[in-house]
Protein backbone atom coordinates (compact mmCIF):
# COMPACT_ATOMS: atom_id res chain seq x y z
CA UNK A 1 0.00 0.00 0.00
CA UNK A 2 2.93 2.59 1.07
CA UNK A 3 3.81 1.85 -2.60
CA UNK A 4 0.54 2.93 -4.18
CA UNK A 5 1.21 5.99 -2.26
CA UNK A 6 4.01 7.56 -3.55
CA UNK A 7 3.42 6.26 -7.16
CA UNK A 8 0.35 8.08 -6.84
CA UNK A 9 1.74 11.13 -5.48
CA UNK A 10 4.57 10.95 -8.07
CA UNK A 11 2.12 10.60 -10.51
CA UNK A 12 -0.09 13.88 -9.31
CA UNK A 13 2.99 15.65 -8.83
CA UNK A 14 3.70 15.69 -12.74
CA UNK A 15 0.48 15.64 -13.82
CA UNK A 16 -0.07 19.57 -12.17
CA UNK A 17 3.98 20.33 -13.41
CA UNK A 18 2.66 19.46 -17.13
CA UNK A 19 -0.59 21.42 -16.39
CA UNK A 20 1.61 24.51 -15.26
CA UNK A 21 3.91 24.63 -17.74
CA UNK A 22 0.85 24.32 -20.71
CA UNK A 23 -0.81 27.11 -18.66
CA UNK A 24 2.52 28.68 -19.24
CA UNK A 25 3.27 28.34 -22.53
CA UNK A 26 -0.14 29.02 -23.28
CA UNK A 27 -0.27 32.76 -21.30
CA UNK A 28 2.55 33.29 -23.40
CA UNK A 29 1.66 32.69 -26.52
CA UNK A 30 -1.23 34.88 -25.54
CA UNK A 31 -2.43 37.50 -29.47
CA UNK A 32 -2.86 40.54 -26.81
CA UNK A 33 -0.65 42.88 -26.42
CA UNK A 34 -0.28 44.66 -23.07
CA UNK A 35 1.60 47.51 -24.29
CA UNK A 36 -0.84 50.38 -26.02
CA UNK A 37 -0.99 51.44 -29.22
CA UNK A 38 1.16 54.28 -30.38
CA UNK A 39 0.47 56.69 -33.18
CA UNK A 40 2.52 56.50 -36.38
CA UNK A 41 4.62 59.46 -36.52
CA UNK A 42 5.60 60.85 -39.87
CA UNK A 43 8.17 63.96 -40.85
CA UNK A 44 7.64 65.10 -44.30
CA UNK A 45 10.76 67.59 -44.65
CA UNK A 46 10.72 69.18 -48.74
CA UNK A 47 12.61 71.88 -49.84
CA UNK A 48 10.56 74.94 -51.57
CA UNK A 49 7.32 73.38 -50.84
CA UNK A 50 4.69 75.84 -49.35
CA UNK A 51 2.06 75.59 -47.12
CA UNK A 52 -0.76 76.27 -49.95
CA UNK A 53 1.01 73.19 -52.27
CA UNK A 54 -0.29 70.61 -50.61
CA UNK A 55 -4.37 70.20 -51.52
CA UNK A 56 -4.97 68.60 -48.29
CA UNK A 57 -4.47 72.65 -46.89
CA UNK A 58 -5.45 73.91 -49.86
CA UNK A 59 -8.12 72.26 -52.23
CA UNK A 60 -7.35 75.06 -55.07
CA UNK A 61 -3.67 73.58 -55.02
CA UNK A 62 -2.37 72.97 -58.32
CA UNK A 63 -0.97 70.23 -57.00
CA UNK A 64 -3.02 66.60 -55.67
CA UNK A 65 -1.78 65.23 -53.29
CA UNK A 66 -3.90 62.41 -52.99
CA UNK A 67 -1.96 59.77 -50.59
CA UNK A 68 -0.09 62.87 -48.56
CA UNK A 69 -4.23 64.32 -47.72
CA UNK A 70 -5.23 60.20 -47.09
CA UNK A 71 -2.89 60.64 -44.15
CA UNK A 72 -3.83 64.13 -43.27
CA UNK A 73 -7.25 63.40 -43.04
CA UNK A 74 -7.01 60.23 -40.81
CA UNK A 75 -4.42 61.83 -38.25
CA UNK A 76 -3.08 65.20 -37.27
CA UNK A 77 -2.05 67.88 -38.75
CA UNK A 78 0.64 70.47 -37.71
CA UNK A 79 -0.75 73.96 -38.71
CA UNK A 80 1.54 76.27 -36.99
CA UNK A 81 5.43 75.55 -36.99
CA UNK A 82 8.21 77.70 -37.10
CA UNK A 83 11.71 78.20 -38.14
CA UNK A 84 14.66 80.38 -36.96
CA UNK A 85 16.28 79.61 -40.34
CA UNK A 86 15.02 79.74 -43.77
CA UNK A 87 17.08 77.25 -45.15
CA UNK A 88 17.12 73.41 -45.16
CA UNK A 89 19.84 72.66 -42.74
CA UNK A 90 19.11 74.74 -39.89
CA UNK A 91 15.78 73.83 -40.00
CA UNK A 92 16.39 69.81 -39.74
CA UNK A 93 18.62 70.69 -37.30
CA UNK A 94 16.30 72.10 -34.99
CA UNK A 95 13.58 69.90 -35.94
CA UNK A 96 15.77 66.65 -35.32
CA UNK A 97 17.20 67.49 -32.17
CA UNK A 98 14.86 70.36 -30.33
CA UNK A 99 17.49 72.79 -30.16
CA UNK A 100 17.67 76.07 -31.92
CA UNK A 101 19.96 76.22 -35.02
CA UNK A 102 22.37 78.82 -33.78
CA UNK A 103 23.38 76.26 -31.39
CA UNK A 104 25.17 73.84 -34.09
CA UNK A 105 28.32 74.34 -35.52
CA UNK A 106 27.43 75.71 -39.08
CA UNK A 107 26.69 79.62 -38.39
CA UNK A 108 25.19 80.08 -42.06
CA UNK A 109 24.69 78.40 -45.02
CA UNK A 110 23.81 74.12 -45.71
CA UNK A 111 25.53 71.41 -45.57
CA UNK A 112 25.81 68.97 -49.07
CA UNK A 113 25.46 65.32 -49.27
CA UNK A 114 29.36 64.30 -48.61
CA UNK A 115 29.75 67.29 -45.60
CA UNK A 116 30.81 66.17 -42.37
CA UNK A 117 27.46 65.02 -39.72
CA UNK A 118 25.82 68.37 -38.23
CA UNK A 119 24.46 66.19 -35.27
CA UNK A 120 26.95 64.47 -32.91
CA UNK A 121 26.30 60.83 -32.45
CA UNK A 122 25.80 61.33 -28.27
CA UNK A 123 23.54 64.14 -28.90
CA UNK A 124 19.65 63.14 -28.58
CA UNK A 125 17.31 63.62 -31.02
CA UNK A 126 13.83 62.73 -31.28
CA UNK A 127 14.75 59.62 -33.02
CA UNK A 128 16.41 58.30 -30.33
CA UNK A 129 13.88 59.79 -27.99
CA UNK A 130 11.42 57.48 -29.82
CA UNK A 131 13.61 54.83 -30.11
CA UNK A 132 13.34 54.52 -26.39
CA UNK A 133 10.43 54.73 -26.40
CA UNK A 134 9.51 51.23 -28.47
CA UNK A 135 9.72 53.03 -31.91
CA UNK A 136 10.80 51.72 -35.14
CA UNK A 137 12.38 54.19 -37.28
CA UNK A 138 13.26 55.01 -40.75
CA UNK A 139 14.73 58.19 -42.99
CA UNK A 140 14.33 58.50 -46.45
CA UNK A 141 15.91 61.13 -48.84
Amino acid sequence: MEYYKEWSTIFFTRKVVIFIFFVTIYSSCSTETTTPLRPNIIYVLADDLGYGDLSCFNPQSKIRTVHIDKMASSGMRMTDMHSSSSVCTPTRYGILTGRYNWRSPIKQGVLWGKSKALIPNNRTTITSLLKKQGYTTAFVG
